[in-house]
């Protein structure tokens, strides 16, 4: 049952980040009120990294900010240990 939790977390997170990451490139070239980094990268930290830099790749949005290039695949590999671990101690 936990994993399956787990899955819908995932799940949700993700549909969270590509819908901020779509929103705010929407705004972005409609010169409107943006949304913040902090949030971007808050949501990607929690879970939503891999969507998120899926969607920033594919519709180019960011591509030349270092802190999401490089620091969401780092939270990509964070995430997965964390997930590797989790699972690991949930066999014991």
């Amino acid at each position: 049952m936990t994993h399956a939790v787990a899955a819908v977390y995932f799940a949700v997170i993700s549909a969270v980040a590509m819908i901020l990451t779509i929103a705010d490139k929407h705004k972005a070239v409609r010169g409107k009120y943006r949304i913040s980094e902090d949030m971007l990268l808050t949501i990607a930290l929690i879970g939503g990294a891999a969507a998120e830099y899926i969607t920033m790749k594919c519709i180019r949005h960011k591509t030349q900010h270092k802190k999401f290039m490089i620091g969401l695949p780092l939270m990509i590999l964070l995430q997965i240990a964390l997930i590797i671990l989790v699972l690991y101690i949930s066999k014991l």
